[in-house]
């Protein structure tokens, strides 16, 4: 049984706003093979998100040098409820011009400070000159597009609350996953996602056409050897509550987060289970299916 992939890297990003390792910080988890083709995970803990960068970068180029085939999975938000950037009034309708106004108006410096609370209340200046559909910042960050809690949003809102994918995550206890319009709180993906998408866009660039993000430029459909063969890497959205993790003994639960998906996908893989996860539900039908290509994107596992 041929396996899709050599390496699994899992992202549990951060949108901290200033260093910090530890509890609540930036882990990055790779599992290779060692020279006897024995499985073997390494963690790294940069301080902030452009110390992330490159050390993503670098493992990459580790990769490619021994020719691997990588999964790599960010625990954030790739896309936007449908309709979201058309109520922005981007050129096109899709993740590419989300992306492409994200990684305009996002300031991430190098210690970490950046400005996304003010980008989400641009947005929703911008799209409804109202606190919503963003919401949640300290109060040192709101005003008068942004507030601390969540605003009373009309019931004829366009946009809807939950991207399909993470509906496709409720009724499974803890697991299910928040809305990207909230950016504060515990559990939120929202300000992960606004500091998160401009990196992986930086990446996919710097990786030219030897990466591609799933489902936007791969397809939701099953894959198989022939779709990995030529990149090297496939980039996917992942939502780590979906696959509970248990802390060895000192492990700090970020790692252990990280370390549980690589070898959750690993397992799937050799078991010749992967490439099936990256295929739509049987009962999905086009209209979802174009939803999730061009706007939303779906989580690995849903």
């Amino acid at each position: 049984m041929t396996r899709l992939f050599n390496a699994y890297v899992m992202v549990d990003w951060s949108a901290a706003g200033s260093p910090k390792t530890g509890k609540d910080s930036i882990w990055i988890g790779v599992l290779k093979r060692d020279i006897r083709f024995r499985p073997t995970f390494e963690a790294f803990n940069p301080p902030t998100r452009a110390a992330a960068e490159k050390q993503l970068l670098e493992v990459m180029a580790d990769l490619r040098r021994r020719n691997d085939k990588s999964l790599i999975g960010f625990d954030f938000s790739l896309g936007y409820p449908a309709g979201t950037a058309e109520m922005l009034k981007l050129k096109a309708p899709t993740w590419e011009a989300m992306w492409a106004f994200l990684a305009t108006n996002v300031v991430d410096k190098a210690d970490n400070t950046n400005n996304r609370f003010a980008v989400a209340a641009k947005i929703n200046r911008l799209m409804t000159d109202q606190p919503w559909p963003f919401w949640g910042a300290p109060p040192k960050d709101t005003q008068r597009w942004l507030t601390s809690t969540k605003p009373t949003i009309p019931a004829d809102f366009p946009l809807a609350n939950l991207r399909q994918a993470e509906i496709a995550t409720q009724g499974v206890g803890k697991a299910a996953a928040k809305s990207v319009w909230q950016l504060f709180g515990n559990g939120t993906v929202g300000s992960q996602t606004l500091v998160g998408v401009p990196a992986v866009r930086r990446y996919l660039g710097a990786m030219s056409d030897k990466a591609q993000v799933w489902p936007f430029q791969i397809g939701w459909r099953e894959l198989t050897p022939l779709d990995v063969h030529p990149l090297e890497a496939v980039v996917a959205e992942v939502y780590p509550a979906l696959v509970p993790a248990k802390p060895e003994p000192g492990e700090i639960a970020d790692r252990a987060q990280v370390r549980t998906l690589c070898e959750h996908f690993a397992k799937m893989d050799e078991q010749g289970r992967l490439g099936a996860a990256f295929a739509a539900p049987r009962d999905a039908d086009e209209a979802l299916r174009e939803q999730v290509e061009r706007e939303e994107g779906w989580i690995l596992g849903a």
